[in-house]
């Protein structure tokens, strides 16, 4: 008998069903192995580079920011090493609400920001702390917990505060320039980072060093022309007028003389770059540079040095300006003082408005242009110093008669300070103008004659005139040196319309007479205790920052060191307006 097998319906279901499952993993089975074949073909670098992500960083390594120094060495920003603490993410296990406690107050943060930031698993790199101090930064390595990690940084120092803070500006957290010459000078300064490339293990720690180091390059050191011993003489005379004179800011430039270098420049209100957490925009307003303003009777010079040029005049030609009036059209210039016929000199001394009007007057409107256009005024002072203004100078085409003689006395043109005191290098070198220059020279940048040396010579004396008896600035005489320089009060414009009880009082000098070496240009803005005059705020400043900035550098006294300073109490001789 033959033997049959019973191939029952349920038998014949079973069979069908093992065979479609081992027939769909051999399919997947397939299926992987064409995917592993087209990666490996196709996307190996991509492959290698989520590996190399498992286990190995790129970490960069700061340069250290170059130094800046004053003109004798001096530092006056500094990089310190400090440490930033970091975290991987995704290696960094969930954290135990102690765990957690004990990080947040090693950090010195709130425990929601620490989640917060570690929250993202995709990120390989966070950071947690910023500039850490080392020994706060070893307590958080300390707590063992994978994943974190620190990095060296470094943070910026200005040993001067205050006082130098519009000349150098800042950093920010980057370590890279915000305002002043660290923005100017980033390039310079800031260097170029390294790298390291490093395995890490299952836990987050660093191993082994995978190829070689590339070491950071470190910026370069910066020099300014700045002298730290007069820019603090500086600072603090000019705060000490703004102070008492309850006065809204003010500004002062201290040039030297023969190399058109910038030995101190100051402003206040001021700010301290080492601390900014509440930083008013306003403080941070380089005056003397951004600032334009009108400069008064310290324009009275150039016009006087631009007459004398043209050959129709001397220092003692005789103007008539009569009773202290002169109609132009329906306009009237006044003087405060009815003068009568006084010399060209006496012009400058008793800072009379007609008289200057009257030299002004009697040029052509293109010849004066062109002479203020050479002494920088209505352009940019190229000094390498961000913001900077040009102020205004209106082509001679649209001047009327009125136009013309009120800028012989510093209306209806803005100058910024430092403008002002470059323009004054004329009567300091015997003629010529020079370049500003911030960065300490090695020898004086070509200069550009503007006026003759006897013309230079001539205004130096009328200059020096101003600070003796009858002149309005007897308050910037100095013990010991001969000074020369001019006053200027002027009303404020705002609006389009000049405030009448709202002034800026300002001071242009040099010093010594005899030898020049230094530029001094001071402006107070807005003095509110009664005094307004340049010869009362301002030439004080010049006055005592003279006195010790010729100390300083070393100049040999060039008057009586017995000559007594004239009694300024009352004073009866004030500069026009």
């Amino acid at each position: 008998m033959v033997y049959q097998a019973n191939k029952s319906p349920a038998l014949k279901l079973q069979m069908w069903r093992a065979w479609l499952v081992l027939g769909g993993l051999v399919a997947l089975f397939l299926v992987l192995i064409g995917r592993a074949g087209y990666l490996m073909s196709f996307k190996e670098d991509f492959l290698r580079e989520q590996g190399e992500a498992r286990y190995s960083r790129r970490l960069v390594l700061e340069a250290n920011r170059g130094m800046i120094t004053d003109r004798n060495g001096e530092p006056l920003a500094i990089s310190t090493p400090v440490q930033s603490i970091w975290a991987s993410p995704s290696d960094v296990p969930r954290l135990s609400a102690d765990q957690l406690a004990k990080l947040s107050r090693a950090l010195g943060l709130p425990p929601g920001d620490v989640v917060r930031r570690l929250a993202d698993k995709q990120r390989d790199f966070v950071y947690l702390r910023r500039q850490m101090s080392p020994d706060a930064a070893a307590r958080v390595l300390g707590l063992g917990i994978p994943g974190i990690s620190k990095q060296v940084e470094y943070r910026r120092y200005y040993p001067a505060g205050e006082v130098l803070a519009h000349v150098i500006g800042f950093t920010g957290i980057d370590n890279k320039g915000q305002e002043g010459f660290e923005l100017t000078r980033e390039s310079m300064l800031a260097g170029k980072p390294g790298s390291r490339q490093v395995i890490k293990d299952r836990r987050g720690f660093i191993v082994e060093d995978v190829t070689s180091i590339e070491k950071p390059r470190d910026g370069q050191t910066l020099t300014l022309s700045i002298d730290s011993k007069i820019q603090y003489l500086a600072f603090r005379e000019l705060k000490k007028s703004v102070e008492d004179n309850k006065a809204k800011g003010g500004g002062i430039v201290v040039l030297d003389a023969r190399t058109g270098e910038v030995l101190a420049l100051a402003n206040v209100p001021s700010f301290n770059p080492n601390n900014r957490e509440k930083l008013d925009p306003a403080t941070r307003r380089n005056r003397a540079l951004t600032d334009s303003y009108e400069p008064g009777s310290t324009m009275k010079p150039m016009t006087v040095a631009a007459a004398l040029e043209t050959g129709d005049v001397t220092p003692q030609t005789i103007v008539q300006t009569g009773g202290g009036t002169m109609a132009i059209g329906p306009n009237v210039v006044h003087d405060t003082h009815a003068h009568g016929a006084i010399t060209v000199e006496q012009i400058v001394q008793k800072s009379s408005n007609v008289g200057v009007a009257k030299l002004q007057l009697a040029m052509g409107r293109q010849h004066l242009w062109t002479f203020y256009d050479k002494l920088g005024f209505g352009q940019l002072p190229h000094s390498g110093f961000p913001g900077e203004s040009g102020g205004r100078l209106r082509p001679w085409k649209n001047w009327v008669p009125i136009d013309q003689a009120t800028m012989a006395y510093g209306h209806g043109i803005s100058v910024s300070l430092l403008q002002i005191a470059r323009a004054y290098q004329i009567f300091a070198t015997d003629g010529e103008i020079r370049p500003i220059s911030f960065q300490k020279l090695v020898a004086p940048l070509p200069g550009d004659a503007v006026i003759k040396p006897e013309t230079a010579r001539a205004v130096r004396k009328m200059l020096e005139m101003v600070t003796q008896p009858g002149g309005t600035a007897s308050k910037s005489r100095v013990v010991g040196y001969r000074v020369g320089g001019k006053t200027g009060t002027a009303h404020k414009l705002e609006g389009g319309s000049y405030e009448g009880k709202k002034y800026v009082g300002s001071f242009v000098g040099i010093a010594p007479i005899s030898d020049p070496r230094v530029i001094v240009a001071v402006m107070i803005d807005e003095p509110t205790m009664g005094k307004y005059y340049g010869g009362d705020v301002a030439a004080p400043v010049f006055s005592a920052v003279v006195a010790g900035s010729l100390r300083f550098i070393g100049v040999p006294p060039d008057a009586p060191l017995n000559l007594p300073l004239l009694d300024t109490t009352d004073d009866p001789v004030k500069e026009e307006m």
